[in-house]
């Protein structure tokens, strides 16, 4: 059964003449734009049980270099997000879905004949600049359809799905590597990206309305982007949402090094102590889908980054206790409490907003996803590139950055935090 669809919602006005039985219902649609956001999840968290192998490959010095992994990756898929929202503003949003992916794929072949590895390193930057499109487009496709508490539940649910995968993806990287070669963790990348081009062609319409195509000139790019950074919630939100990105990228850039070969050294149980966190963070979005339209975006936001600051303190607290050495479990534990409340902000963060930007949903979410991945990278870098084996490094680089975005949200809202309103 066909999802209601709101009165404006341009999934039903752009597509009045393809029959109801061909578009997608609710629980569909969430799953398509989720796989477009789950693409780019595997591509950074089932490699990282083959850096080990990367480097003994091609005679890596220091296992910090192996980040550069995920943050070449990040910078790829950062900057061509510029180009995908406005493109898709003007053509729409199923063919430049489908470039993305072409790109993607070709990424995912250098990758896997890559003679050294720099050209590794380059064959990432492609990838990114591949799963830059998934990630634009199904925030913008998601803001085609709804708005408001509707938008940041939608939002909740989608990120469940797309946090399913890095549960498994180690995994799956893990059995990719069994079965002879790290370059079949490259082929695990191309199944799903094989599926998501199906299914997506198969189901999906286009969901952009006709009156708000725009035309692809420096002029509507320009007057997009200045109404973009002139919108207090807008930046703001972003800006929040970026830092709490580099939290994320600092412990998924140094994850292997703290739970196998520089830490804890668990092995084959890392993919596991991986999924436990990332596991918390899926139950977390659960629940924000289902009392986010009663309690609203900024209640949920507010209250979850705050507990996020403080636990965050409690987290270095507890490395400075025991030198940076802590017990696996009360480790696992703080982390784990950490991304569960770090998943209250991160979506409404995102809905927030794109809130006010409907008209222009491709391109904000082009310029506003370039903002947050490249800032997310850089500081995500800077908190694993920092990994000294011990757990301090995160625990500092949770509560920094944490409270830096408190701060933000504070100026956005002019202080007047936990407030609610139609839209929020």
């Amino acid at each position: 059964m066909t999802a209601p669809i709101r009165p404006g919602s341009t999934l039903g006005a752009s597509t009045r003449e393809v029959p109801a039985w061909t578009r997608p219902g609710f629980a569909e649609f969430v799953a398509i734009v989720a796989l477009m956001m789950a693409v780019t999840a595997i591509s950074i968290d089932n490699l990282l049980p083959a850096f080990p192998v990367i480097q003994a490959r091609f005679g890596i010095a220091d296992p910090n270099s192996l980040q550069l992994l995920v943050y070449v990756y990040m910078i790829g898929f950062g900057f061509a997000q510029i180009v995908y929202g406005p493109v898709s503003d003007r053509f729409g949003r199923r063919p430049v879905l489908l470039l993305s992916l072409s790109v993607y794929v070709a990424g995912c072949f250098l990758a896997m004949v890559a003679p050294s590895f720099g050209w590794l390193l380059a064959a990432r930057v492609v990838q990114g600049l591949g799963a830059a499109g998934g990630r634009v487009l199904s925030t913008a496709i998601v803001r085609d359809r709804f708005a408001g508490r509707e938008m940041a539940s939608v939002m909740s649910l989608i990120m469940m799905v797309f946090l399913i995968v890095p549960m498994i993806a180690p995994a799956i990287g893990g059995m990719m590597l069994a079965l002879g070669s790290w370059h079949y963790v490259f082929v695990s990348m191309l199944v799903l990206a094989g599926i998501l081009v199906v299914w997506f062609t198969a189901r999906m319409p286009e969901t952009l309305h006709p009156d708000y195509r725009r035309p692809l000139s420096p002029r509507a790019v320009g007057q997009a982007l200045g109404l973009t950074l002139r919108t207090r919630v807008a930046i703001g939100y972003a800006t929040a949402l970026g830092l709490l990105t580099g939290c994320i990228m600092g412990y998924v850039g140094s994850a292997q090094q703290v739970f196998d070969t520089g830490l804890y050294h668990l092995g084959a149980l890392f993919p596991l102590a991986f999924g436990l966190v990332a596991g918390a963070m899926g139950v977390a979005t659960l629940v924000n889908a289902r009392v986010v339209r009663r309690l609203g975006m900024r209640a949920l936001s507010h209250a979850g980054l705050c507990a996020f600051v403080l636990v965050a303190l409690l987290q270095v607290g507890i490395g400075l206790a025991y030198q940076g050495h802590p017990p696996l479990a009360l480790f696992l534990t703080v982390l784990a409490a950490n991304q569960f409340l770090i998943s209250f902000a991160m979506p409404n963060f995102n809905a927030l907003a794109l809130q006010p930007l409907g008209e222009i949903a491709g391109t904000a979410s082009s310029f506003l996803g370039f903002y947050t991945t490249i800032l997310g990278a850089f500081c995500g870098f800077l908190i694993g590139h920092a990994f000294d084996g011990t757990t301090l490094p995160i625990g500092l680089g949770y509560a920094g950055l944490g409270g830096l975005a408190l701060l933000v949200v504070a100026w956005t809202e002019r202080g007047r935090l936990f407030r609610g309103g139609v839209s929020g």
